[in-house]
């Protein structure tokens, strides 16, 4: 019994530290043509509270962002947000 506790107790503690991750957003982005283009999505999107990392891949047209457990991206800020500074927001996924 003490064995199938000590199982059980580890793989709780297992599961919250894997869930206490956050999410990754990829974003599909028209218009990033330069590291300066990259440096003010960057600065933008690190005004949010709980971004983790942010990684722009250019050559992709791509932004992905890893957040904080319990924080959340919605599509309209984040169209919102590529709008305002000038780029074409198309899609959002997370995984």
């Amino acid at each position: 019994m003490k064995f199938l506790v000590k199982i059980f107790s580890l793989l709780v503690f297992l599961f919250v530290s894997l869930s206490a991750d956050g999410l990754r957003y990829i974003m599909r982005v028209d218009g990033l043509a330069c590291p300066y283009c990259a440096y003010g999505i960057e600065k933008k999107l690190k005004a949010i509270n709980g971004i983790k990392k942010i990684n722009v891949k250019l050559e992709k047209g791509l932004v992905i962002v890893d957040v904080k457990d319990g924080v959340i991206l919605s599509e309209k800020r984040m169209i919102k947000l590529f709008n305002n500074a000038g780029f074409t927001f198309r899609s959002m996924t997370y995984e």
